[in-house]
């Protein structure tokens, strides 16, 4: 196996990402761009994107790490509209561009017409998602587009099994397909169901920070592999694992947590920019097999796929925001209100990504009798414009319509409040703690020191004080130790408070994370201090 030229993607793209940095460019957008440019320089090898790697080597990481960054109170809490766009918007754009490309496209039969619709149904709102946090929309839409995100995957990848098992004519009914489905999509959610608790309940056990990171690289692929050996939806698997996991990780060690972040951080930027890199990079692949096709047909059938894509979006998003509203009274009193413009954007965010390219080149060449696959070339083509329309035409105006549009960002002064509301909350907690452990006499301590452990709840800031070496009579202690196991009694206070309000929705996941986060480093300051004494 030639290595370099993988070598070449991941650190290519790593640039540009980082390059992108600088400019007003998204990222994802900027590397496809350059991969399509880069697709016709001479020299430049063929990156023929594989199914067979992306759907289960490099799919599960991507969901886990987001699936570990989404909140899962948040999630629930709007779980309704995040099932109409991942299950019922991906169904019906499966079926709704399939029945234009039928009608459009001469010869093209309904079935693998179908299978063209279910291949650029699911959205990939990495691109959004970004764009949204970079702009500071509204955390309730972020929130329905990483749910979409999540979840969209396994209604495409399963709606096109199906489909395409009519396509190459294994005579597959609408019942044994929505019985497929419904098996897919259940037994995904019951295997992430039984691995989930093993797996943290793994996870906090191991000691060795090292021992623990590797078994976070390897739950997805393990959830994924798992559940697809049973015909179920790896997707789901990987997911319900994931969010079990990142709602939970506040029990796992610090140190685990610092690393953990840092290398999920590195695995999302080197993917996530060779993923897009490789988007654009499948330009000359998938124009040299248009075949039959000429150039103006094929643009022409391309921008009718794209419309009805845009098209079937808003004809979704539109009623199923408001129609249930109109509808049910619960609905109306248990979620915030909303105007026309929050489905403006939600419909402009349907950017379609790498899990559509991917399912488009596992189609088979040919049909169980021999003959070819209907216009498979001209899918793949097709499913290579969407992406790339939808990527550049929403990417590059998102911004634009948010900013238009005047949608309310996120509140700093209130998210500031509440932050310090928090951090006071916890800090009289660990003070009434600090109050407890230190009339016991076996957590005596000098004067200085005590007044030091109150400061650090006060002004929370790294000081370097004096610190006397006496030894505690009761527990043969140093004031060091004593010190440091106090100061750790303290934050584990803190870190109860903040996640008892996170699950009290006093707090977002993301408050929490920087909370924790802030005490993790804390922490791993009084383990490295304590680690630099017993060396010395």
């Amino acid at each position: 196996m030639d290595v370099l030229p993988l070598l070449m993607l991941v650190a290519g793209s790593a640039v540009v990402a980082g390059a992108a940095r600088r400019t007003p460019v998204p990222a994802p957008l900027l590397l496809v761009v350059v991969g399509l440019v880069g697709s016709y320089v001479p020299g430049v090898p063929d990156y023929t994107l594989d199914p067979h790697i992306v759907l289960p080597l490099v799919l599960p990481p991507l969901l886990h790490s987001a699936a570990l960054d989404s909140s899962y109170l948040d999630l629930r809490a709007n779980l309704r509209p995040i099932a109409l766009l991942s299950v019922g918007y991906v169904l019906f754009a499966t079926v709704a561009v399939g029945v234009v490309a039928h009608l459009v496209i001469p010869g093209l039969p309904l079935a693998p017409a179908l299978v063209l619709g279910a291949v650029v149904a699911p959205p990939d709102a990495v691109a959004a998602t970004t764009i949204a946090r970079r702009i500071g929309l509204p955390s309730r839409l972020t929130t329905l587009l990483q749910g979409e995100s999540l979840f969209n995957d396994a209604t495409a990848i399963t709606a096109y099994r199906v489909a395409l098992a009519a396509a190459v004519g294994e005579g597959v009914s609408w019942a044994e397909g929505v019985r497929e489905f419904a098996f897919a999509a259940v037994g995904g959610v019951v295997v992430g169901l039984i691995l989930m608790v093993p797996l943290h309940w793994l996870r906090i056990r191991l000691r060795d920070p090292l021992l623990q990171n590797t078994l976070s690289l390897l739950i997805p692929f393990v959830a994924y592999a798992t559940a697809e050996q049973f015909e179920a939806s790896g997707v789901l698997a990987v997911v319900v694992v994931g969010l079990y996991l990142g709602h939970h990780s506040w029990q796992v060690d610090f140190a685990t947590r610092l690393q953990e972040a840092a290398v999920w951080r590195m695995i999302d930027f080197v993917l996530e920019s060779a993923v897009f890199a490789l988007i654009g990079l499948q330009l000359r692949v998938v124009v040299g097999g248009l075949g039959e096709y000429g150039a103006d047909e094929a643009a022409w059938y391309a921008a009718v796929v794209f419309l009805a894509v845009v098209a079937a979006r808003y004809i979704w998003v539109f009623p199923s925001t408001f129609v249930p509203r109109m509808l049910f009274p619960g609905i109306r009193e248990r979620e915030p209100g909303t105007n026309w413009t929050a489905p403006v954007v939600v419909g402009w965010a349907g950017m379609r990504g790498v899990v559509s390219l991917a399912i488009a080149f596992s189609i088979p060449q040919t049909m169980h009798g021999g003959e070819p696959f209907p216009a498979r070339n001209l899918i793949l083509f097709l499913t290579f414009t969407t992406v790339i329309g939808t990527l550049v035409v929403h990417g590059l105006t998102l911004p634009s319509l948010i900013r238009l549009l005047g949608l309310p960002g996120r509140d700093p002064r209130a998210e500031t409040l509440a932050e310090a509301q928090a951090q006071n909350q916890a800090s009289l907690a660990a003070e009434s703690r600090l109050g407890e452990l230190l009339d016991d006499e076996r957590n005596a301590l000098p004067p200085p020191l005590a007044d030091r452990l109150r400061t650090v709840l006060e002004q929370r800031r790294n000081a370097v004080w004096e610190r006397l070496g006496a030894v505690n009579e009761v527990t043969g202690e140093s004031a060091d130790d004593t010190y440091r196991r106090l100061s750790r009694e303290m934050i584990e206070a803190e870190r109860k408070v903040f996640v008892d309000l996170r699950d009290a929705r006093r707090i977002d996941e993301e408050m929490l994370r920087s909370l924790l986060r802030r005490l993790d480093l804390e922490e791993a300051a009084l383990y490295r201090e304590g680690a630099a004494e017993e060396g010395a």
